[in-house]
């Protein structure tokens, strides 16, 4: 009777399958968690950045505001970002805006002190996917954009 010799014959390349789509489920799982928290890592240091940018336009002196005030803020705002590692920020993506009493946005003008500070991220997207080609097809990606801001009074 060779029964039990036959069963195991045939089910010995199931585990092999069963590996492989398992497998398959976890590397795509692992490539999503990286990729967002790739998106959500820029995002915090972006973030952070435009506090840090924002900080140092609030105490800048009002004498010089808009000549070495918005510079530096964005200066501040592109080391801070390019030392979290995030690629690709220009000076261009770095918005300094002075706000009036309303809080509405307004020019930097040098001798007047704005009632408040707005440094934002503009126009910086993010490509998203590039981790997962054999979900999404070998040449597609996707970009978010990333844009935080922080508003923040004037301290001088």
């Amino acid at each position: 009777m060779p029964t039990a010799p036959t069963r195991r014959a045939g089910q010995r390349g199931g585990a092999a399958v069963e590996f492989g789509i398992v497998l398959a489920l976890l590397v795509t799982l692992l490539a999503g968690i990286f990729g967002f928290g790739r998106a959500f890592w820029y995002y915090d240091a972006l973030s952070k950045a435009s506090r840090d940018g924002a900080r140092a336009m609030s105490i800048s002196a009002k004498a010089s505001i808009n000549s070495a005030g918005v510079a530096a803020a964005r200066q501040v705002v592109l080391d801070a970002a390019a030392s979290a590692g995030v690629p690709g920020l220009a000076g261009a993506n770095v918005s300094v805006v002075c706000l009036d009493a309303s809080f509405n946005d307004s020019v930097c003008s040098d001798g007047t002190a704005p009632a408040g500070v707005r440094v934002a991220i503009v126009n910086y997207t993010l490509s998203v996917g590039q981790y997962l080609p054999f979900v999404i097809g070998a040449n597609s990606s996707y970009t978010t954009p990333l844009s935080p801001r922080t508003t923040m009074p004037y301290m001088l």
